[in-house]
């Protein structure tokens, strides 16, 4: 009877402790020790979540949480244009309740072009509406095409779409696909072919033969592509609204402003402040997605 008595404290004690555990828990996510939690569903078709990756391992193990871009700064990013209205990078970063946005540029406050270096970088990740010439990197519209791709996956979950597997579009995006795979793992040949290898320069040949031959598939491909491709109606036809209306529309000012609570905090990630700025081009503002036209690569399931 004692033993059990025994079994029975160490058991209550253990329960007890990880009920203290729990509640030291819930103590640390009040006093603000908690993981933040954003991410953009985009399918693994654009680069956004190893850039993700690669800048939250740099901040984590320099412990620069705030000073080294990362996903927590492109969501305050992505808030601040909800609020301020489309390209208004000046209005963002003079709200207190994006301060942490500035944080990555305190080390560049020193130069004259500083405001517009900040500004710049903002345009940059969410869109280069500037041209290839003024943003260079391959990384400066991933915010904008992962929300874009997001949006499509969950029209393409909505309609039931499925693809066509006998469209000639899937042909050629496969040998696209095996040039690549092609040219990627046989990519060290050249210099090998370079220095002198006789072996390896009679491979570089019959690879680049093979990619001769995958190439004037693909230009077969695509003279085999439907004509209803280059006869989609643009953007501002599917919307009916002129072009100089969008952007006006993106442009302008969120009529319920959206912020944390604190500077750095995050209280409400999906805020219903959000639902009311996402609007749709009509009245109603809520988008119906079976009236819109199915893509040239989906069926209706």
């Amino acid at each position: 009877e004692e033993g059990k008595a025994e079994e029975k404290e160490q058991s209550e004690a253990q329960q007890n402790g990880d009920k203290e555990e729990e509640e030291d828990g819930k103590k640390d996510e009040r006093n603000g020790n908690f993981r933040f939690m954003f991410n953009i569903a985009d399918g693994g078709f654009t680069e956004l979540h190893t850039l993700w990756q690669n800048e939250e391992r740099a901040a984590t193990s320099s412990g620069k949480i705030y000073d080294i871009w990362h996903r927590r700064h492109d969501y305050w990013l992505l808030a601040g244009i909800v609020t301020h209205g489309y390209a208004r990078w000046q209005d963002i970063q003079n709200d207190p309740r994006y301060v942490i946005l500035n944080e990555p540029f305190k080390s560049e406050i020193h130069k004259g072009n500083y405001l517009e270096m900040k500004n710049k970088f903002l345009a940059r990740r969410f869109k280069a509406t500037f041209g290839p010439e003024t943003f260079p990197s391959c990384t400066s519209q991933l915010l904008e095409q992962a929300l874009v791709i997001e949006e499509q996956l969950r029209r393409a979950a909505y309609l039931n779409m499925t693809q066509d597997p006998s469209h000639p579009a899937m042909a050629l995006n496969a040998r696209l696909a095996e040039v690549e795979c092609l040219a990627e793992s046989h990519q060290h040949l050249s210099k090998e072919s370079l220095a002198g290898n006789k072996p390896a320069n009679a491979v570089l040949h019959k690879v680049l033969n093979q990619l001769e031959e995958l190439l004037s598939d693909m230009k077969a491909d695509v003279t085999r592509l439907p004509s209803m491709l280059s006869r989609i109606p643009p953007v501002a036809a599917r919307l009916q609204m002129s072009e100089r209306s969008i952007l006006s529309r993106l442009a302008t000012r969120g009529g319920d402003p959206t912020g944390p609570q604190g500077s750095f905090g995050s209280s409400q990630i999906y805020n219903s402040s959000f639902g009311t700025n996402f609007r749709g081009p009509g009245p109603g503002g809520i988008v119906n997605y079976s009236q819109m036209p199915l893509g040239p690569y989906v069926t209706g399931g």
